[in-house]
């Protein structure tokens, strides 16, 4: 082995091994966009509008122009680098070509916080929309965990199922998302008033734009990561498209493009229609609110907000996947335990990594909503969220600097799709993520929680150093990774 690999050992595989571990193809281009607008637009029903409370709507939507931009040049970057590297480990794949196993290790660990805890983020909103409905219309209150388990139960069933019915429903949910936020952003263009998206009281010195001064910028940066979060999970439907070399770039940067429209029209017409940014801002459910406001208090608001919980249904049922091929690779490579990554024998999909997935996110999402002594009144939505976004933007980095070492080492490479923005791209999305980070830690009500990601984040490097680096297997990642940096090859 090359110097880069020292310290890795890999173990041989008989064949039945990956054959227990085998995926199927099945995606195109649209089921591609799909994929990465339904993973991220209950950004739009949900999450967001937490940056309201943190920083304004002037704040918000400052922090929403830079998280575009870097948004838009990472993508570029990936659709640069996922046909050139069509591999199920996606941002893993990348970094552990370019950076070695602890660079594919670091990155697949981080994207991995992210995407098992999102799907926990996201199910808080279900929960809170559900909740919320059937109170109005029962005077029923269910408890929200009762919610969230039928949820994961469900949308991991459908997972299971197949991915031919996975693509169907993501294709199906998402375009029914869309449909529902067109529904409400033509209905509440006559209520827009921009004095109901300026009624935050300002702190001392700063106007009703910027109640909270450039502080609250930066304090708005993770929710507005919250409107683009996930897009970048495409790559690891690499092993499952029919073409990824042509479809997954369109399918990135189409999907980049629809989620900024509706993020932009979102952010003006749910902060500027009543009751408000300041009570929009605390909400679990912000669409309900509008609803209520355009349709008054009878049963059309709690209908339509029923159906629009197929916005969030359509993030929570993709990113679900997103886990499960995340889990999947890593453990088929032996980063995670080998167990998690065996398919099922006749529907060939990861189901393991998917209900193992959703216990560990279920868990999570139990702890903050009971840790009263410890995260105190901050919603629990809003804590997960802050630290799924803590995973992503170290995920970020990993991946631009995995772009920039790709090109300036591996100028030869295969490339069917090449970045416009090259590394100047590459380098903007890098520093607006690092940044980000760093502001994570600035906000005192979410720190506990991005405190215990970093501690999780620790833990699982002690477990790489200590166990799974020596019971590596050649996977295709690994495979692919060897043979890019001239390493010697092990036994299969």
């Amino acid at each position: 082995m090359s110097d880069n690999e020292k310290g890795v050992s890999y173990h041989s595989r008989e064949d039945e091994y990956f054959q227990s571990r085998g995926l199927r193809r099945y995606a195109g281009v649209w089921s591609l966009w799909a994929l990465g607008v339904g993973a991220v637009i209950s950004g739009d029903f949900f999450g967001w509008n937490f940056g309201l409370a943190a920083g304004g709507f002037g704040g918000l939507l400052v922090a929403t122009g830079i998280i575009a931009a870097m948004y838009i040049c990472m993508c570029y970057c990936i659709a640069e680098m996922s046909p050139a590297l069509p591999h199920t480990g996606g941002a893993y794949s990348f970094a552990r070509t370019a950076m070695g196993p602890w660079g594919g290790f670091i990155t697949g660990l981080a994207e991995n916080m992210e995407y098992v805890l999102t799907p926990a983020v996201i199910v808080v909103g279900i929960g809170g929309y559900l909740g919320a409905i059937v109170n109005e219309v029962t005077g029923i209150q269910i408890p929200a965990p009762v919610w969230w388990f039928f949820a994961y139960a469900a949308f991991v069933g459908l997972n299971v199922i197949g991915v031919e019915v996975t693509f169907k429903f993501t294709v199906f949910i998402t375009f029914l998302a869309l449909a529902i936020l067109v529904v409400f952003w033509i209905g509440a263009i006559p209520h827009f008033s921009l004095e109901n998206a300026l009624n935050i009281e300002p702190t001392t010195g700063n106007s009703r734009w910027f109640p909270m001064g450039a502080q609250g910028i930066a304090a708005a940066l993770p929710f507005a990561i919250w409107f683009y979060l996930a897009i970048e999970q495409l790559p690891l439907a690499a092993e499952e498209s029919h073409d990824p070399a042509r479809d997954m770039p369109r399918g990135l940067l189409y999907g980049i493009l629809t989620l900024i429209v509706a993020s932009v029209l979102t952010l003006f017409l749910n902060a500027g229609i009543a009751p408000g940014a300041a009570e929009v801002g605390t909400s679990d459910e912000p669409l309900f609110l509008a609803f209520k406001t355009i349709f008054g208090e009878g049963m059309a608001a709690p209908l339509l907000s029923f159906i629009a919980v197929a916005g969030l249904i359509a993030s929570f049922h993709t990113i679900i996947y997103a886990y499960g091929r995340n889990i999947y690779s890593l453990s088929r490579a032996g980063y995670f335990p080998k167990w998690l990554s065996v398919t099922h024998a006749k529907r060939k999909t990861p189901h393991v990594a998917l209900i193992s997935g959703a216990v560990l996110g279920y868990m999570v999402a139990l702890l903050i909503e009971y840790g009263d002594r410890v995260f105190g009144d901050v919603p629990v939505g809003a804590v997960l969220l802050n630290m799924a976004v803590f995973g992503a933007v170290i995920a970020y980095i990993m991946q631009m600097i995995s772009f920039v070492i790709l090109r300036r080492r591996f100028p030869d490479m295969k490339r069917p799709y090449v970045s416009p923005l090259g590394l100047p791209g590459a380098y903007f999305a890098g520093v607006v993520s690092a940044a980000s980070l760093i502001f994570l830690f600035l906000n005192e009500d979410y720190r506990v929680g991005v405190v215990g990601c970093a501690i999780w984040f620790l833990a699982g490097i002690l477990y790489f150093a200590l166990h799974s680096r020596h019971h590596m297997v050649l996977s295709p990642e690994e495979d692919f990774a060897l043979q890019q940096r001239g390493a010697s090859t092990p036994p299969r």
